[in-house]
């Protein structure tokens, strides 16, 4: 991504972006009643922001996936769900909704995605992962409109000696 400076959509519109927060936040606890753990959540934040291209959102969902106890095997694992072993049916239905929600201007939700969707997860559940994924999506546009920076992390030199 180039370095040229980008408007900031949170900054210039302060009140649109605290609408976007609440209603994330909304969102969140809506997913939490439903029984999405922060799992399930993170998963799939990390995969749609994988498929945008969002650098800036998979590392804010990755340090969040980090905290509610991912390992870097599992994470690592996201972009190859369907050949990976480590995530189970709920999950994977999830993860293939999210593919949906997030190329919706191809097929849009196709049947046979809602269909596996609602027999595996309660309706509950799929309306809560669905605004998870509208507003995940949504700050992926934000943030890649903005070219908001990744820099890289501060190196940990462990044991090294100059």
């Amino acid at each position: 991504m180039g370095e040229e400076k980008r408007v900031h959509l949170s900054k210039k519109a302060p009140e649109a972006y605290a609408a976007l927060r609440s209603f994330s936040s909304t969102v969140g606890r809506l997913a939490a009643d439903a029984g999405i753990d922060a799992r399930l959540r993170e998963i799939v934040q990390i995969h749609a922001s994988q498929l945008n291209g969002c650098a800036y959102c998979v590392r804010v969902h990755v340090d969040a996936a980090v905290k509610a106890g991912l390992d870097a095997d599992v994470i690592a694992q996201i972009a190859t769900w369907r050949e990976s072993g480590v995530f189970d049916e709920r999950e994977r239905a999830a993860l293939e909704l999210t593919e949906s929600f997030t190329f919706i201007h191809e097929d849009g939700i196709p049947d046979d995605v809602y269909d596996q969707a609602g027999g595996i997860l309660s309706e509950a559940e799929y309306v809560a992962l669905s605004w998870i994924l509208v507003a995940i999506n949504a700050f992926n546009r934000v943030a890649i409109a903005g070219r908001y920076p990744v820099p890289p992390r501060a190196a940990h030199h462990h044991g090294e000696t100059a």
